[in-house]
């Protein structure tokens, strides 16, 4: 019998099938934006306290959690201090040590021991839900009081029942993956939003300085009010860097 030469593909409608996979992956996301938003406020919260955020994925999601940790190390769209963000994929050394003496899944979890504190926040990223070496960073993140939030595809699987809290995107993985970074960046507008409303809270209302005796006797003569001025705009603005 002749083998039966297969189809070919259409690569056009793969692209269109592909991009038509992104909105409901995205109306996934946004029915769960009110914990994107919890997220960002408590995170800033606790790095302004002195708190540190560890993430960690693998592959795809590796290079994503490295890129949230960037945002907040670095900037995201205005300018404001750095914070504490480590991705645990990025030291090699240590990757390779540990991988070498105990194995690929103890490979955040090692990590997570070394780097935690009590109050400190693991933000872990998987399509599904199911990778070990995550599971087992887990373990060790609750072991040392440390807060663990879950960016997933589609629920249940057993990340998200791990962690404390989960975002879990309905989809196809690489669209899940897509979300992820609106996520990512979802939390990143919350978490520079808190910012910026805990420094004006700290700073409170601008002082006008003191009017000089001639000025007053001025303001006295005509009647007009003297101590008049308009807050000041926060000096320090850039772009977005792209990642």
């Amino acid at each position: 019998m002749t083998a039966v030469a297969p189809a070919p593909t259409d690569s056009y409608a793969s692209v269109l099938e592909h991009l038509a996979n992104i909105g409901p992956a995205v109306e996934s996301l946004r029915s769960q934006s009110r914990r994107l938003s919890a997220w960002g406020v408590e995170l800033a919260d606790r790095l302004m306290a002195g708190q540190r955020l560890l993430t960690a994925g693998n592959g795809g999601s590796a290079a994503e959690a490295q890129h949230l940790s960037a945002e907040l190390v670095g900037r995201f769209d205005g300018e404001r201090r750095a914070f504490s963000a480590i991705p645990l994929h990025c030291d090699t050394s240590a990757v390779t040590a540990i991988g070498n003496d105990y194995g690929f899944e103890r490979l955040y979890a090692r990590q997570v021991e070394g780097h935690g504190r009590p109050g400190d926040v693991l933000v872990l990223m998987s399509t599904s839900g199911r990778s070990r070496n995550l599971l087992a960073a887990v373990a060790a993140a609750r072991a040392g009081g440390i807060t663990t939030w879950a960016l997933t595809g589609p629920a249940p699987n057993p990340l998200a029942q791990a962690c404390d809290e989960v975002v879990a995107i309905s989809g196809k993985a690489a669209n899940v993956q897509e979300a992820h970074l609106i996520a990512l960046h979802a939390m990143c507008r919350a978490f520079d939003a808190e910012v910026a409303r805990s420094d004006a809270a700290a700073a409170g209302p601008a002082e006008v300085p003191a009017r000089p005796a001639s000025a007053a006797g001025t303001h006295a003569a005509t009647g007009l009010s003297a101590g008049t001025g308009t807050a000041g705009q926060s000096a320090g603005t850039g772009t977005r860097a792209v990642l």
